[in-house]
C-alpha cells in the first residue's frame, strides 16, 4: 500500500505543476514569446541535463549482469510500443497519429516512476530503474522525435544526431561506462539544472492547455491513448515476465515503469517542431489525471 500512496502523491505533485502554468498563462505571466522560449529552454537545457544526470550511477561487471534483464525487458516493451503505435493509429492524421505514436513510446518513468520504485523497492529497485529507462531515453531522441519531422532519412538522422537530448545521452554512457569524474560544482550545478525539467514541463503543458476550451479538453482520443499506455503494455509486460517467471523485483519495476502515464515532453515537442501541441496537452492532462487511478492499482498487483 505505501506503493500505492507514493503513487498518488507523485501525481498529485504533477498537477499542481501544471495549475501553476495554468494560471500564469491566464493571467499573461506566459506571453506566447515567454511560452516559446521557456519551450526552448526545457528542450535545449534543462531535459539534456536531467538526462546526463540519469547516468550517474556506480557501475561495474556485476551491475552490468544484474542490470542487464532490466535493460533488455525494456527494450523489447519500447520495440512493442513502437510496433503498437504504427498499427493503431494509422487512421488518425499525420500530426494526431504523430503525437500518439510519441506517447505510446514515451512514458513519465523518470519524475514518475522512479520515485515509486524507490519506495516499494529500495535502493535495488531504483538500481534497475535506473537501467531500465535508458533503452527508452535513446529511442525518445532517436525515433521519437522522428515522428514529429518529415524529412528526408538522411537529413532526419542528422537532426536526431545533433539533437541535444541524444548528446546527453551519448555523453552520458560515456560517463557512466568509464565512471568519469566531475568537478561537484559542475556536477550540482547540472543536476540542479535538471532538477527543473519535471516543473517547469508542466506549468507549460498547463500554459498550453489554458488557450484550450475547457468543454474540449477531455478529448476521447487521450483516453485510446491512455487504454494503450496504461493498460495494454503493462499487461502485456506482466503477462510475458510472469510466463517467463522472470524475479519479483525486475518484474515488478519493468511493470510500474512501463505503466507510467505519458511523458510531459509530448506537448512539449509538439510545441517546439509545429505539431498540434493543444491535443498533445489534452493526452498529457488526461493521460497524468486518468493514471491516478491506473497507476496506484497497477502497483498493488505487484
Amino acid at each position: 500500500m505505501e506503493s500505492f500512496f507514493n503513487m498518488v502523491d507523485v501525481q498529485t505533485v504533477l498537477f499542481i505543476y501544471m495549475a501553476v502554468g495554468f494560471f500564469c498563462r491566464k493571467v499573461r505571466i506566459f506571453t506566447d514569446e515567454a511560452r516559446d522560449k521557456l519551450t526552448d529552454f526545457v528542450v535545449l537545457v534543462t531535459l539534456p541535463c536531467m538526462i546526463f544526470e540519469s547516468f550517474h550511477m556506480a557501475f561495474s561487471l556485476e551491475t552490468l549482469k544484474q542490470g542487464a534483464a532490466s535493460v533488455a525487458i525494456a527494450l523489447v516493451m519500447a520495440c512493442v510500443a513502437l510496433l503498437l503505435g504504427k498499427v493503431l493509429y494509422n487512421r488518425f492524421p499525420y500530426e494526431e497519429k504523430s503525437i500518439l505514436q510519441y506517447g505510446t513510446l514515451v512514458s513519465n518513468s523518470g519524475f514518475a516512476g522512479l520515485p515509486v520504485v524507490s519506495g516499494a523497492y529500495g535502493d535495488q529497485g531504483l538500481f534497475l530503474g535506473s537501467l531500465f529507462i535508458i533503452p527508452t531515453r535513446i529511442l525518445m531522441w532517436s525515433a521519437g522525435i522522428s515522428l514529429f519531422t518529415q524529412a528526408d532519412p538522411k537529413n532526419a538522422f542528422k537532426k536526431v544526431m545533433t539533437n541535444p537530448g541524444i548528446i546527453a545521452v551519448e555523453i552520458g554512457l560515456v560517463r557512466m561506462f568509464l565512471q568519469l569524474p566531475l568537478p561537484h560544482f559542475v556536477d550540482t550545478a547540472v543536476d540542479n539544472l535538471g532538477a527543473c525539467t519535471s516543473p517547469v514541463a508542466m506549468a507549460l503543458v498547463g500554459a498550453i492547455l489554458a488557450d484550450v476550451p475547457l468543454k474540449t479538453v477531455i478529448d476521447p482520443r487521450g483516453f485510446y491513448l491512455v487504454a494503450v499506455r496504461q493498460l495494454l503494455l503493462p499487461g502485456l509486460c506482466l503477462a510475458g515476465l510472469t510466463l517467463l517467471r522472470v524475479d519479483p523485483l525486475t518484474t515488478g519495476v519493468a511493470v510500474a515503469l512501463t505503466g507510467m502515464p505519458i511523458g510531459s515532453t509530448t506537448a512539449i515537442l509538439a510545441q517546439k517542431y509545429g505539431a498540434n501541441a493543444q491535443f498533445a496537452s489534452k493526452c498529457v492532462f488526461i493521460s497524468t489525471l486518468t493514471s491516478l487511478v491506473t497507476v496506484p492499482i497497477l502497483t498493488l498487483f505487484l
